[in-house]
């Protein structure tokens, strides 16, 4: 299904209740291409879309076109549109990094000033130590590694020993992987809990991430209970600015996660992109004001990470496949946003995430249709834009862009 007439005329002549909801939706790792530094983060001629379309016969995706996405400076893989039905534009990050947590955040309103920690030679003994003497347990490891490797590489040494796999990547995270049938999970997230409590300060990695794992020797698999331990956020978003105004705030899969919780007036978690647009949609037909915040993981988990160029286009055009449904559930005064946080392009010999643009889709009753949003100097802009939309303070950091895409 993609825009037809018919929809067009629901979407610009539908009443019903007047409530104000942003509707952010965060399509992980979906980057454009390479920012102007991308060469100091090592990722000099990044770009995950090209990629992508260059890995699927006969690429496209209708409905984001419609919305603007080919209409997108630097964007050269997608036909323009004579009239978008939203408006358009692409976002560079301010903050020196390119991982999950600096990106929501970021989009959310809090630039950092500075990266967080990584650990490419693996974490100092001091700090595996402690970890080891406050869980009690040796480990396994201390490297950097992809997980799907790392898991097959000292799995069964893992399920001889029963000691925990800790290890890392080109992001801020302490990752710990260790079999669900000699780990239980709950323990895992406990010895997750440890680590959170130990990696303060000039260790204080963005993430601890809880990595469980099933299988047998040769064919271990990572299953979904992965569970992610954030830092709380450095100062205050536009989800506090939203909660402390009254305003609720849902978030639907990592979201909660990513801000420790910290804004967010209800949560749900998500088993794959699918079931992600599925619980947006759930909440979009509530009646309530605020603020939904989606994340869409399996991009950068399945594919972007994995190097699966083909299948990233193929779980983008199921996504595309689902926007009509997400633009038909608006209400009259809702707008909704679809960007990403970063980029992790398939097509380079990386798997790690990649510095690029992030697309920036808004659409919506009374939003402006055609209108180009050039290049935003920051994620924060979009905070920026919902602060202005629902009446609410803004973070110091970004500029809105309200006024450029209301029509009234």
């Amino acid at each position: 299904m993609c825009f037809d007439e018919k929809f067009v005329v629901s979407l610009a002549c539908r009443g019903g209740i007047r409530l104000k909801r942003a509707i952010i939706i965060v399509l992980d790792s979906f980057g454009i291409g390479e920012l102007p530094d991308a060469a100091k983060f090592g990722d000099e001629g990044s770009n995950t879309l090209e990629s992508v379309a260059k890995a699927f016969d006969n690429f496209r995706l209708k409905n984001l076109e419609m919305l603007g996405l080919g209409n997108i400076e630097g964007v050269k893989v997608l036909p323009v549109v004579a009239d978008a039905m939203g408006s358009y534009g692409r976002m560079a990050e301010k903050s020196p990094g390119k991982d999950t947590t600096t990106g929501h955040w970021e989009i959310a309103g809090l630039v950092l000033d500075r990266p967080f920690p990584t650990y490419p030679e693996g974490f100092p003994d001091e700090v595996i130590k402690e970890f080891e003497e406050a869980a009690g347990v040796k480990t396994l490891g201390n490297v950097a590694a992809s997980g799907t490797e790392i898991i097959n590489r000292l799995g069964d040494q893992h399920v001889k020993t029963g000691y925990p796999i800790v290890y890392t990547s080109a992001d801020s995270v302490f990752q710990i992987a260790a079999h669900e049938e000699v780990i239980p999970v709950e323990r895992l997230y406990e010895m997750c809990r440890i680590a959170r409590r130990i990696l303060r300060g000039e260790h204080a990695v963005g993430r601890v991430i809880a990595r469980p794992f099933t299988g047998e020797s040769g064919n271990y698999v990572r299953t979904e209970r992965r569970h992610d331990f954030s830092l709380k956020p450095l100062g205050k978003t536009m989800l506090d600015y939203a909660k402390e105004n009254g305003y609720e705030v849902k978030a639907v899969g990592k979201i909660k996660d990513i801000f420790d919780g910290e804004g967010i007036t209800d949560y749900v978690y998500t088993s794959g992109n699918m079931d992600g647009v599925d619980k947006t949609l759930d909440y979009m037909r509530q009646n309530f004001q605020g603020i939904i915040f989606t994340n869409l993981v399996d991009f950068d988990m399945i594919y972007g990470h994995r190097n699966n160029a083909k299948g990233y286009a193929e779980a983008l055009i199921s996504f595309d496949n689902r926007i009509p449904e997400l633009v038909e559930a608006m209400k009259e005064e809702d707008i909704l946003f679809i960007t990403a946080d970063h980029g992790c392009d398939p097509g380079t010999p990386s798997t790690d995430h990649s510095r690029e643009y992030v697309p920036l889709l808004v659409t919506g009753k009374n939003v402006k249709r055609n209108v180009n949003l050039g290049t935003r100097s920051t994620f924060a802009d979009l905070s920026a834009t919902v602060a202005e939309f629902l009446g609410i303070p803004s973070t110091p950091n970004g500029e809105s862009f309200y006024r450029s895409i209301i029509n009234k």
